[in-house]
């Protein structure tokens, strides 16, 4: 009897230890049998979408911060046809936190949105011989989500996080991994896109990093660079404009405020900053200065008036279609959006934007030049724009020094030509380049130029890229420089092909078939390690003749450790929780919700604290910022 106690009460251990073994064995297999795959994010249908087969297209959200619950959406389009070589794109919008399903419904995409919600081809969408990957930048824009107290502060934190989005699209998508990379954007991406290049040239650098990544060019239109020389280009491009009269009493105003900028900006650290409030009023009092009867000009677009202060941010007019179509629900099922984005979607966030402050971050200006050795970069500008107008953009390139030389001079007293460019029979604008960096004017455009121009944007991406359609059969459309035609380039008249179609019909079939293999692997493994787990009980209760605890007799409860740090953002609750939830209705007018986000962030002297209050309704910023009264709905 004294013998057998002791190996009866050693026992129980064992078993309880062994059961939790196979309770942790269930709940890896299941989680890595319910691991999202491509299949996850194919999009079968879209509502409103064209007669014929639908373009092959995947979409939902990649997780980058799982500490915050930090995830980017993505919205990734197959190219239409193959040319030479596969090449993607990834497109950025700006703001910061402006969606760059700007890019994708109204800029660059395969569609745009009728006022009854139907879609329709872009004539001109760069899918045409690339594949196109929109990413709502930084987390929690647009369909992208994070906790509300983990937004991105900084331009690395940002480029981390797209390194890390990066990685997970490959292993989920390896078939373009190895494809020809470029990043393009517009706005405050001229920010983003050269961090993120940097990131990922340190990343290629990394011995840990298995591939390389063919990063083979940048494209920024319109965008926020230089801090110097942008700001400094206000003045002449109101004067030049004709907003302002040179030797009124508001260019005397305006130039006043322009001194108490330079002012800043010569302070220790001043060129420094990616933002300055002195000198981002600058523009707030040429569009106030210039407003008349109520009405003011349109920042983005010189050529169109808007009610003030609003002057631009109730453009582009497509937004009136876009934004209701976004929130319905059967394009959200479509996209794949993940509940835990608990708002509708809307085209800027204000939060963050406040919290987007890059205290500690360097203008892009200071990284460029090293980034230019190794990819060749296009800046293009719209010569309608304000904000962000060409002006600045010329002056920041002339005062870079790059590759052995500064600006476009490519000797002393000798400099790169300006080369005539004319689009069927028109002309569009300049080119102008030298030492892997060219420069593109688009005359009678806005700051989204593609909105303006698909057809020519896509012209211009298809001589960067290299597409030749000689060797692949097709209408060549009539672009020429200084009158010489160079590579034959393509734009429009593909709504659709062949290959889509079967690649369409494959694609569904794969989903089917991994919907049913996934539901049979699940229930299989659980049938199996309960079977295994149940037997081997059975089969030792018997051969020791002793009591043991039953097989569900042990507590889990250290598998259910709960984050802490919860969000309602990201339905980070649990149900019997919402009884002691009290939700309080907004007051519009205490909450300041008719009220503008100020982009620049807040100053040094703020307080961190002040990330995000509002500010005092004035236009800021670098991207597409509006009012955001409609931000919490949908």
């Amino acid at each position: 009897m004294s013998s057998s106690a002791p190996r009866h009460t050693s026992r129980r251990p064992l078993s309880a230890s062994l059961i939790s073994q196979l309770w942790l064995g269930i709940c890896l297999l299941l989680w890595h049998v319910s691991a999202k795959t491509a299949s996850d994010y194919y999009v079968q249908s879209l509502p409103g979408q064209p007669a014929g087969p639908l373009l092959n297209m995947h979409a939902g959200h990649i997780e980058v911060n799982e500490q915050h619950n930090g995830n980017l959406f993505f919205w990734h389009f197959a190219n239409r046809h193959i040319a030479n070589r596969q090449r993607t794109v990834l497109w950025l919008n700006g703001g910061p936190g402006c969606s760059s399903m700007d890019g994708a419904m109204m800029e660059i995409g395969p569609y745009r949105v009728t006022k009854d919600g139907v879609l329709t081809y872009n004539d001109g969408s760069w899918d045409e011989f690339a594949n196109v990957l929109f990413v709502d930048n930084p987390v929690g824009t647009g369909f992208s989500y994070v906790d509300t107290d983990s937004y991105d502060h900084e331009l690395k934190e940002m480029a981390d996080h797209m390194v890390t989005f990066l990685k997970k699209f490959f292993a989920l998508f390896p078939e373009y991994e190895e494809n020809d990379l470029y990043i393009a954007g517009e706005s405050y991406a001229g920010q983003h896109i050269p961090y993120i290049a940097q990131a990922i040239l340190a990343n290629n650098d990394s011995p840990a990093q298995s591939r390389i990544w063919n990063l083979k060019g940048l494209l920024i239109g319109n965008g926020w660079i230089s801090p110097v020389e942008q700001y400094d280009s206000y003045l002449p491009m109101a004067y030049g404009s004709g907003v302002i009269q040179g030797g009124s009493e508001q260019a005397t105003a305006l130039e006043e405020q322009h001194k108490t900028c330079v002012n800043h900006l010569n302070q220790p650290g001043g060129m420094d900053r990616v933002e300055l409030p002195a000198c981002e009023n600058i523009l707030q009092e040429i569009l106030r200065l210039s407003q008349k009867d109520g009405q003011c000009y349109n920042m983005y677009d010189l050529r169109l008036r808007d009610s003030y202060p609003s002057c631009g941010m109730n453009w582009p007019p497509d937004l009136t279609q876009v934004t209701p179509y976004l929130r319905r629900q059967d394009v959200k099922d479509a996209l794949h959006i993940n509940k835990d984005k608990k708002s509708g979607w809307t085209e800027c966030s204000g939060a963050v934007s406040s919290n987007f402050n890059t205290k500690n971050s360097k203008p892009s200006i200071q990284i460029l030049p090293a980034i230019v050795e190794k990819v060749p970069i296009i800046l293009f500008s719209g010569d309608q724009d304000l904000i962000c107008n060409h002006i600045g953009t010329e002056e920041l390139i002339h005062n870079m020094e790059w590759n052995g030389g500064k600006g476009f001079e490519l000797s002393p007293g000798t400099w790169a030509p300006r080369r005539d460019w004319t689009f069927e029979g028109e002309p569009a604008g300049i080119y102008q380049e030298a030492r892997n960096l060219t420069y593109i004017r688009f005359y009678n455009s806005s700051h989204m130029v593609p909105f303006d121009y698909p057809r020519r944007s896509r012209d211009m991406l298809d001589r960067f890229l290299g597409v030749d359609i000689a060797s692949i059969g097709g209408k060549p459309a009539d672009s020429r420089l200084d009158g010489e035609k160079g590579v034959e380039t393509s734009v429009g008249g593909h709504p659709n092909s062949t290959t889509a179609e079967q690649v369409e019909a494959e694609k569904l079939e794969q989903a089917k078939w991994a919907a049913y293999y996934k539901s049979g692997e699940v229930a299989l493994i659980v049938v199996i390690i309960l079977a295994s787990a149940w037997g081997f009980y059975v089969w030792r209760d018997r051969r020791r003749r002793a009591g043991y605890e039953g097989l569900w007799g042990g507590s889990n409860g250290h598998l259910l450790r709960k984050r802490q740090g919860r969000d309602v953002e990201a339905a980070d609750f649990d149900e019997s929780e919402l009884d002691d939830l009290h939700v309080v209705s907004p007051n519009p007018q205490e909450d300041g919700i008719e009220e503008r986000y100020s982009l620049s962030g807040y100053s040094d002297e703020e307080d961190i604290g002040k990330a995000n209050e509002k500010a005092n309704g004035t236009v800021d910023g670098k991207g597409k910022e509006r009012s955001y009264k409609d931000e919490s709905s949908g």
